[in-house]
């Protein structure tokens, strides 16, 4: 299980610290998919920062050993952040095809949910 976690954790954080950088500094490129109108330019940069820190801290603290409790803090965070992306780009387009965010952004939610659980339920207890 723990490598399962492992593996997860990895590509978790490769995945929101990719999307992370694409909304921060790519962000023209992105502004044509409509359901990117729901924010201004500043929130979006914002929720790219938010989920590059994320990125980071679901696979640094938990290899380090050092505050490993955010791991699954980090992982809960960007499952919480997927439901509200579900829910905005749901309301623009339910086709399921590639090109549509929403199918990543559900795939992410269910791997950062089972991460948290899973890290949370193997985590060190007091």
């Amino acid at each position: 299980m723990n490598v399962l976690l492992w593996v997860l954790q990895v590509l978790l954080a490769l995945q929101s610290f990719a999307g992370g950088a694409y909304k921060v500094f790519k962000f023209d490129e992105i502004a044509k998919v409509p359901a990117m109108s729901a924010l201004p330019h500043s929130g979006w940069g914002a929720l790219g920062v938010l989920e590059m820190v994320f990125g980071v801290l679901l696979v640094v603290p938990a290899a380090t050993k050092w505050m490993p409790f955010l791991t699954p803090l980090a992982a809960a965070a960007l499952a919480l952040e997927s439901i509200a992306l579900a829910g905005l780009y749901g309301r623009y387009s339910l086709q399921l095809s590639a090109t549509n965010p929403l199918v990543y952004v559900v795939v992410g939610g269910l791997m950062a949910a089972f991460v948290a659980y899973g890290r949370y339920a193997l985590g060190p207890r007091a």
